[in-house]
C-alpha cells in the first residue's frame, strides 16, 4: 500500500469485506508502539437499528419515514 499524495491509503477490497467496512464506516487511526492501528467506531449506526421495533409502536408509519428522513 501507498499513501496517495493527498494523504489517503485505500484498504483493500478483501480486506474491507471481511471487516464489514463499508463505504459509510468510521474509523479512528490510533498511533501504537508498533506502528498504526485502524479501528471501526461505534460512531456508525446500523440501518436495522435505526428502525428496530418499528412495528410495535403506534404512530403511522408515514410518520417515522419522516423521522428518518429528518422532516
Amino acid at each position: 500500500m501507498r499513501i496517495s499524495e493527498r494523504g489517503q491509503v485505500t484498504i483493500p477490497k478483501a480486506i474491507r469485506h471481511r471487516l464489514g467496512m463499508n463505504h459509510n464506516v468510521e474509523v479512528e487511526m490510533i498511533p501504537t508502539q508498533d506502528g498504526l492501528l485502524i479501528r471501526k467506531t461505534n460512531s456508525a449506526e446500523h440501518p436495522v437499528d435505526r428502525v428496530y421495533g418499528v412495528l410495535n409502536d403506534k404512530r403511522r408509519s408515514d410518520d417515522h419515514i419522516d423521522e428518518i428522513r429528518g422532516r
